[in-house]
């Protein structure tokens, strides 16, 4: 039977650093195919091609496709359902990847983006994971990336936090949930990462994160604790730290902290805000 990895978000950050990662060391996993979803298909090509340069690699696959919101998620299970024609196959590895966020406060933001964050960091992740599950079987493993931001709500990030609790709650009560099939789910809450993240959120106004960490070993340290059937991947010791004493602040005080104290820079020019 065919066993696929899919990971979504795969053009470039943490999306093709998974990809690169799970061909290169973990090739006991007999992956026969590792599909590369996300909508810049030069990218994604580049991402197919380092694959293929390394030895004893699964075959990658790109589908560049907008799979963000209900449609997006119906989109992906027809590609299952396409694949479905060609004979049984198993996913393995499904890393829900795709995501960004957005900058400033929400009154000073286009509603138009952030309903369409919500569209992708929430709604797409849920559909493309219920279409998958019938797909995985005993030993398959589910990763979705959460965030620092998960723990808390933060001003100045109001959306972009909401959806990280989200799909950190869904993590958890899925991982209870298929127990049973033993299947495994992995929430990954990154603080700082050195990706693409920051220009896009702050519109090309901040271009790198600041103190962000290497991508590379986000991923690897999260891997590991994946397949070590760990529920949470939180690699920094100081992002352990914050995470705990998310449980002790009140969510308000920290909302308030960081509405006046961490504001981020956000370019608003030919952006309307749709208010």
């Amino acid at each position: 039977m065919k066993r696929i990895a899919v990971i979504t978000g795969a053009s470039s950050g943490m999306g093709k650093d998974f990809a690169l990662e799970i061909s290169q060391k973990y090739q006991k996993l007999n992956i026969s195919e590792i599909w590369l979803v996300a909508r810049r298909k030069e990218k994604l090509l580049e991402t197919a091609e380092e694959i293929k340069n390394i030895p004893g690699s699964p075959l990658p696959r790109i589908f560049s496709a907008d799979i963000s919101g209900s449609e997006g998620a119906e989109a992906f299970r027809d590609i299952l359902s396409e694949e479905k024609k060609s004979g049984d196959f198993k996913i393995v590895l499904l890393v829900n990847n795709a995501g960004f966020g957005t900058y400033g406060p929400f009154e000073e933001t286009p509603v138009e983006k952030e309903m369409q964050m919500i569209d992708l960091n929430c709604t797409s992740l849920t559909g493309i994971t219920g279409y998958s599950l019938p797909f995985m079987h005993e030993g398959s493993f589910i990763i979705n990336t959460a965030s620092m931001a998960a723990f808390a709500p933060l001003g100045n990030f109001a959306v972009y936090a909401a959806t990280k609790a989200y799909v950190l709650s869904f993590s958890t009560a899925l991982s209870a949930e298929l127990r049973g099939r033993k299947i495994n789910v992995c929430a990954l809450c990154p603080g700082s990462v050195s990706t693409e993240f920051a220009n896009v959120a702050s519109n090309g106004a901040r271009k790198e994160v600041l103190h962000g960490i290497s991508s590379r070993k986000t991923v690897s340290h999260c891997l590991k604790k994946a397949f070590s059937k760990k529920r949470t991947a939180i690699m920094r010791l100081k992002w352990k730290a914050q995470a705990l004493g998310s449980r002790i602040v009140s969510p308000y005080i920290t909302a308030l902290f960081t509405y006046h104290f961490s504001k981020r820079p956000y370019d608003h020019k030919n952006e309307s805000s749709g208010r």
